[in-house]
């Protein structure tokens, strides 16, 4: 990591993060080996002032001719776009890494010259927070070098997992769309502590906490979640009457109809994006 030198087609939130990771979590990369570029002046102006030393450019094609690694970091709208603004500029051996959500890898080679080396990603907002979950997944020509340099990319904004392409759109259900539903899990906590009189700020610290914390517990302690439910939960007490009214409610059947309903949706997507770029 600390040879390469790193750029960025996209300033948005997750490139910001890549970014502060990058130079200020431990990789110790200088700044004068990042570039980024975006259309707004204004981001980059941002960018540029929260890390003096790296370069910014509204050029996606200055960004291959200095970059051994190029980022992909636009929406997926827009991607189909941005590859062909530098096909003709990628440099022979540079790695493409894409966090492009719902494009393959296949649809991305198929736009780019060929034998480029491509690493798909998926991560989630908490990336921005350094506390993100990252999938990531090969093309046909990327090398196990490849992958473990974008493992150690997104190893700085959090934890990462490897994972077959076909698993991806599953990734996108579960922690990709997982901070959504989370967010509504807090908010209802918070509605519930009003509703025995807490205060709304209040409430809202103390749920978002609890579900920080018990994440963190499970995390540092390796422990199966059940075995952690169960120390919580007294003979008689507080925590088993919550628990009964929650499976009552269907929360646990709910939570598993939503990832599977996002999963699907992902693949929809997809399936329309590959036709795209292919088409």
């Amino acid at each position: 990591m600390q040879q390469k030198k790193i750029g960025f087609i996209g300033g948005g939130n997750m490139a910001a993060a890549l970014i502060r990771g990058l130079l200020h979590g431990g990789a110790f990369l200088s700044p004068q080996s990042v570039i980024v570029s975006d259309p707004s002046k204004a981001r980059l102006d941002l960018l540029h002032g929260e890390h003096n030393g790296i370069g910014v450019t509204t050029s996606n094609a200055e960004v291959c001719a200095f970059a051994d690694v190029v980022v992909l970091a636009v929406k997926p709208q827009i991607v189909d776009k941005v590859l062909g603004q530098i096909t003709h500029s990628f440099r022979e051996g540079s790695l493409l890494v894409s966090v492009a959500a719902g494009v393959s890898t296949a649809a991305i080679e198929a736009k780019m010259p060929p034998r480029t080396r491509v690493i798909r990603t998926m991560p989630n907002t908490a990336a921005t927070v350094l506390a993100g979950a990252t999938a990531i997944s090969r093309g046909s020509h990327a090398t196990d070098e490849d992958v473990e340099l974008a493992e150690q990319l997104f190893g700085l904004v959090g934890r990462t997992v490897v994972l077959d392409e076909t698993l991806i759109d599953a990734v996108t259900g579960l922690s990709g769309s997982g901070p959504a539903y989370l967010m509504l899990i807090i908010e209802a906590l918070a509605d519930g502590g009003v509703k025995v009189g807490l205060s709304r700020d209040t409430a809202l610290m103390l749920a978002a906490q609890t579900v920080y914390g018990s994440a963190k517990l499970l995390l540092d302690t390796g422990e199966h979640p059940g075995r952690l439910k169960d120390m919580v939960t007294s003979p008689g007490g507080t925590a088993i009457a919550g628990l009964h009214t929650l499976e009552a409610g269907g929360l646990r059947t709910t939570l598993i109809n939503a990832v599977e309903a996002a999963t699907h949706r992902a693949q929809e997507l997809g399936e329309a994006m590959d036709r795209k770029l292919r088409g």
